[in-house]
């Protein structure tokens, strides 16, 4: 593998540096992938594999999208199963309902997925770039821009804290039972800490929820404007943006088991509770993506914030993201990022199903999203998005070609 990049350039190639210091950066393009320095053996294999995981009787999956590249290159994009296969779920069978054959929807490689918690993500680079403008401390105290929270101010948590998972709040609250918003508000004032700040990490969608109430009060916008304006409208990802969203992947023909109204098979609208009670606008969840888009906000970040003519960082504050322990990305995690999580490879996944994996010191980008929730979630089993980053990590070659690694 390639030697991986100093600090100030780390995933920003040679091509990005222009006179007068000014960003660029090349263009995704669908390529081979001998023009991406990928063994295309391996990515054959990468797509018989991801392809078998929508097929029999209880699949992992209903449907899948796939796209993989290194560089600037798309090598690998390829859609499989189905979009909507299932009318409902039957308890009693413990299995879907599936529709018909001819009413069944195709997963095309251009279907909007609900991202669930890889929009934790976009979160996290609306708030690096207010870290960037100055207009947001990372050690500051939350308690300075939401002084009305009371127990975060009492615990003195930091925004670090929150992008880091650190701030000790437990997973998360029960805010759909809440009757009213300002009910929902109150519970999240009065939340506090189960450990002491700062001193283990506990994943939480409560800290990046928090970080959209510090960012709305510095901004005076919501979100969903925060990350169109400042992400998905510069890097041109015309298909990412908060909900409804028709057309989309269909999710969960959810149950409401504390005794309110069933909300059906969702298509197109948010899966997560919380952020349908909070209107599908949530620094944890509400986005809806397509793989093409996220291979391009992957791309951005590899090429050290620019994409294009667009800039929506400078290279150091992306490298301040991607630095372990990373701030909002998951760094080397074997256990969805497989045998990419080797020298830096920051990424995340999502609930519903969807998961993405950038590698700095390779240049490899890999997207999957998946429906493993359609029409019933169940535990999460995440081998296969393991196995798909390993055959990317098996497929990278050296940097003028050549025999690829061998497999361990």
């Amino acid at each position: 593998m390639p030697a991986r990049r100093g600090p100030r350039s780390r995933g920003r190639p040679d091509s990005a540096r222009k006179g007068g210091g000014e960003l660029s950066a090349p263009r995704l393009r669908v390529d081979t992938p001998e023009r991406a320095g990928l063994d295309p053996g391996e990515l054959r294999q990468l797509v018989r594999e991801v392809r078998t995981l929508t097929t029999g009787q209880r699949p992992w999956a209903a449907g899948t999208v796939v796209v993989a590249g290194r560089g600037p290159v798309i090598a690998v994009e390829e859609a499989a199963g189905w979009a909507v296969r299932y009318a409902a779920y039957d308890e009693e069978r413990d299995a879907g309902t599936e529709l018909a054959p001819g009413e069944r929807v195709p997963m095309t490689v251009d279907t909007p997925f609900d991202l669930a918690s890889l929009t934790k993500l976009f979160t996290a680079v609306a708030a690096v770039q207010q870290l960037e403008r100055g207009t947001l401390g990372i050690d500051a105290r939350v308690a300075a821009y939401l002084p009305d929270f009371r127990a975060v101010a009492r615990h003195g948590i930091t925004v670090r804290q929150l992008l880091t998972h650190t701030s000790g709040l437990r997973p998360e609250l029960p805010l759909y039972d809440c009757p009213s918003d300002a009910a929902r508000l109150e519970l999240l004032r009065a939340e506090a800490p189960v450990t002491r700040p700062g001193a283990v990490y506990r994943y939480s969608d409560l800290n990046l929820l928090l970080l959209q109430y510090v960012l709305e009060r510095i901004t005076g916008r919501g979100l969903d404007v925060l990350v169109h304006d400042g992400i998905t409208r510069p890097l041109g990802m015309t298909d990412t943006g908060f909900g409804p969203r028709p057309g989309a992947a269909a999710t969960e023909d959810q149950r409401r088991p504390w005794g309110k109204a069933d909300r059906g098979m969702l298509r197109g609208v948010v899966h997560d509770e919380n952020a349908w009670a909070l209107g599908g606008v949530a620094g944890h969840a509400g986005l809806f993506s397509t793989a093409r888009d996220l291979a391009v906000f992957c791309r951005t970040l590899l090429a050290g914030g620019s994409y294009g003519p667009a800039r929506i960082l400078g290279p150091d504050f992306v490298e301040l993201m991607l630095t372990p322990p990373g701030l909002g990305f998951a760094v080397d995690q074997p256990w969805f990022m497989g045998d990419l999580a080797r020298h830096g490879a920051v990424g995340h996944t999502g609930f519903t199903g969807t998961s993405l994996v950038l590698d700095p010191a390779t240049d490899t980008f890999l997207v999957l999203l998946a429906n493993t929730v359609h029409p019933r979630r169940r535990t999460p089993d995440n081998t296969p998005r393991a196995a798909a980053a390993t055959r990317l990590a098996r497929a990278v070659r050296g940097p003028t070609g050549g025999t690829p690694p061998r497999a361990p």
